[in-house]
């Protein structure tokens, strides 16, 4: 019996019929809506079958290392470790993080990993694995190599095991993704496999009113709203942000308005960052100031500057317009905390920091931008617009051209990287200014 209980009434009757037949399967995959409960479902039914498989090592993945631990894990409270609270322990296996746990079958060892690189297999080999609980597979490296794709080694590494099984969640992606052609379709009738789809409806442990604040976080007509609450595969085409291209207006301000508001309440800016997009193969130098209010959950789009395209790279022509923008900033709003920059290029960097010090500036505060996954980035943006969190100053003409024109790439899900009238260089440069602190912008208020 498992340490942890998990009353069975606050689980739909679809929810409960798939955990209690899973383990009558050798692989289940389990896809729709975010917090729709796919997951939890796979925490307990991989608990189910530790407990009597003979097999001692299993794997347990994510994209990467911490979203492995985070959603497995721990899972709010519903993951691995908390399921043998009292008879688990977390420790090194072969210098990988590993969960060690007591079972009536004996000490199971499962190894968590990240799966996202191109080089994550490296991490898996040398063992052979009973069981693989995935999460969020479609963000799994694979290619056609079986000796490099880490979905390919992980199921080559199943081989040898006594009882196989394979638990995979994922979040809806594009129809044509290579996730469906090559695996999760491709087992369809199959015997040995079960396919579950799951919608936000489908999670009875939320109530009507949680189910709808979530679903007020999105625009009706998105694709984020069609995958993440009806758990719909689909094509994201057409314009990112169309009601913002329909109208901008109810998402733009008047700096003097917020200033003489933000007075009122005795308030100010917790955060002021700059990013920065260097001009490349004739694209424009691009930087845009974003403020943050309430430490992190509002974001105030609030100047923006750029000097224009060139075939050629003028660093001190550049870092002078800089220099000018960012003593704008500093008089306007009391000071900058950071300047993120396009990574790509350190040695624009160096320089740019190097000129800072030789105006009597503060250097240190210009770093390369840590940059995120290209999907989170209009995800983010979309979910602070609709929810009011965004606004944007009126004389940013840039930012709301690239917000009303930035178009999808049908193959990729991220934003065409074809920069039609310079709206890549801006929407990067604004990006730059938050994705580095993503983390800490809570998207589920």
């Amino acid at each position: 019996m498992m340490t942890r209980t998990i009353p069975w009434g606050k689980f739909s009757d679809k929810h409960k019929n798939y955990i209690k037949t899973a383990l009558n399967y050798k692989q289940s995959v389990a896809e729709g809506a975010v917090r729709s409960g796919k997951t939890i479902d796979h925490c307990i039914i991989f608990s189910m079958y530790l407990e009597t498989c003979e097999d001692k090592i299993h794997l347990a993945s994510g994209s990467s290392l911490p979203n492995a631990k985070l959603n497995i894990g721990d899972c709010n409270g519903f993951g691995l470790e908390h399921i043998f609270r009292g008879r688990c322990r977390w420790g090194k296996y072969k210098s990988n993080e590993a969960l060690f746990v007591q079972t009536k079958t004996g000490e199971k060892i499962v190894i968590f990993t990240g799966g996202g690189k191109s080089d994550s297999y490296k991490s898996i080999l040398g063992n052979s694995y009973g069981g693989w609980i995935a999460t969020e597979i479609n963000e799994h490296y694979d290619c056609d190599d079986s000796r490099t794709s880490f979905i390919k080694v992980a199921m080559a590494r199943q081989i040898a095991s006594v009882h196989p099984f394979t638990l995979w969640d994922l979040n809806p992606s594009n129809p044509n993704a290579d996730i469906y052609k090559n695996y999760i379709d491709k087992f369809m009738g199959l015997d040995w496999y079960r396919y579950e789809h799951f919608n936000i409806f489908d999670n009875a442990t939320m109530s009507q009113e949680r189910i709808e604040e979530i679903k007020n976080k999105y625009d009706m007509n998105s694709v984020w709203y069609k995958r993440d609450i009806l758990g719909e595969r689909m094509v994201a085409e057409g314009l990112v942000f169309p009601y913002f291209a329909n109208d901008c207006k109810p998402y733009l301000f008047k700096y003097q308005s917020l200033k003489e508001k933000m007075k009122e309440q005795g308030k100010r800016f917790s955060h002021l960052i700059i990013g920065v997009d260097f001009g490349d193969n004739g694209s424009k130098y691009s930087w845009h100031l974003t403020g943050f209010t309430n430490d992190w959950d509002y974001m105030w789009a609030l100047d923006e500057g750029d000097m224009a395209k060139s075939n050629s790279i003028d660093a001190t022509k550049f870092c002078k317009a800089f220099v000018r923008f960012y003593k704008r900033c500093v008089e306007c709003y009391g000071y900058v905390e950071w300047i993120f920059c396009d990574s790509a290029s350190n040695t624009l960097i160096n320089t740019l920091r190097a000129y800072f010090y030789a105006e009597g500036l503060d250097g240190s505060i210009i770093a390369p931008v840590k940059k995120n996954e290209l999907t989170d980035r209009p995800i983010t943006v979309d979910s602070l617009l609709v929810t009011g969190r965004l606004k944007i100053e009126e004389h940013c003409k840039n930012l709301i051209n690239a917000l009303s024109e930035l178009v999808w790439d049908e193959k990729k899900d991220i934003p065409k990287d074809e920069n039609v009238n310079n709206i890549n260089d801006d929407w990067d440069s604004f990006c730059y200014t938050f994705i580095t602190h993503s983390g800490y912008i809570d998207l589920r208020r």
